[in-house]
């Protein structure tokens, strides 16, 4: 694909206050992604389609936005400046549909939601009883892992992110509504289930399977084996929960998992809680936001209904079995 990267001659009619809003949306996911291809998926256009904006906003600017060296492009010093006017305008175009919505009152408003994918196993069905509350809210819902909303939180892509570790040395506001405990899972036939006050010393030698780099479930677990110095037998590493559960389930290892994603496996008898000594891992669910962001009203109905509903839902769940 060729890329509108040059500016050859500027019209002597054209001026920045000719820039649409529309051509200043596909310039901020092309500088968001770095990539023409990728901002033309998100916003479901045809790369030729997106490049002649592309290139008739640098016309209007006068000068390049985009620079490419091999296969990668980047922001010309024009580009950069550019984006961040781009940025100031789209913020603040957002900033008034929110004191619009909140002058016509909560069911006119919108709600952007972005969780870890360990989260869906809860929040979908929250979210659901809270939008038959208010039809008249607009929700949309991410999911995603930890890398990947933590991105999206220094974008300031949504109004609410759903962690179960909030990021270190970030400006944001991260405030708990429910325990996330991290238990050990086997199939019900392994040798540690059914014991009492296992040893941790004694997944030494034990398969472990565990989830891929980047995730707080992992970072949670390798944390506590690293305090008891044990190194791990691990056996694998999978990208999702459904996908460790399967492998555990198959009898291939035993793992670290949040409870909210195992009640349905534990119910069904299809996998059961080891009763190992220093669980279960004590976290929490966080909502993250950018500290200083202003909150909509839907948006913080939501938190309203979040902190006084899923603390009762999530507080029950299974125990290890013993003999």
């Amino acid at each position: 694909m060729s890329l509108p990267l040059l500016v050859t001659k500027v019209p002597e009619n054209m001026s920045v206050h000719r820039a649409t809003l529309r051509q200043l949306k596909i310039f901020d996911t092309v500088a968001r992604n770095m990539s023409f291809a990728r901002a033309a998926e998100e916003l479901h256009l045809t790369p030729p389609a997106l490049s002649i904006q592309i290139k008739q906003l640098a016309e209007v600017f006068g000068q390049p936005l985009f620079e490419q060296i091999g296969k990668r492009i980047s922001l010309t010093s024009a580009g950069i400046v550019a984006w961040a006017a781009c940025r100031d305008i789209l913020n603040r175009l957002e900033q008034l549909a929110q004191e619009l919505g909140a002058l016509q009152g909560l069911e006119r408003g919108t709600l952007k939601l972005a969780t870890l994918a360990t989260a869906k196993y809860f929040i979908a069905r929250l979210l659901g009883d809270f939008c038959a509350q208010h039809p008249g809210v607009d929700t949309s819902l991410f999911l995603g892992n930890r890398e990947t909303l933590l991105e999206r939180l220094a974008r300031n892509q949504d109004d609410l992110y759903i962690l179960g570790q909030p990021p270190e040395h970030a400006n944001v506001v991260a405030e708990s509504f429910a325990d996330n405990p991290l238990v050990l899972v086997a199939r019900p036939d392994h040798p540690l289930v059914g014991k009492s006050n296992i040893d941790p010393s004694s997944l030494r030698n034990v398969p472990f399977i565990q989830r891929e780099p980047g995730s707080g479930t992992r970072l949670a677990a390798e944390n506590f084996f690293a305090y008891h110095d044990i190194v791990l037998k691990v056996r694998m590493e999978m990208a999702s929960n459904e996908a460790v559960k399967q492998v555990v389930a198959g009898g291939l290892g035993v793992a670290v998992l949040s409870v909210s994603t195992l009640r349905a496996e534990l119910a069904r008898g299809e996998l059961a809680i080891i009763d190992m000594r220093g669980f279960p891992l004590k976290r929490k669910w966080y909502l993250v936001y950018p500290t200083g962001k202003q909150l909509a009203p839907a948006t913080r109905a939501f938190m309203d209904y979040l902190f006084s509903t899923a603390s009762t839902q999530l507080l029950d769940w299974p125990q290890p079995q013993k003999q």
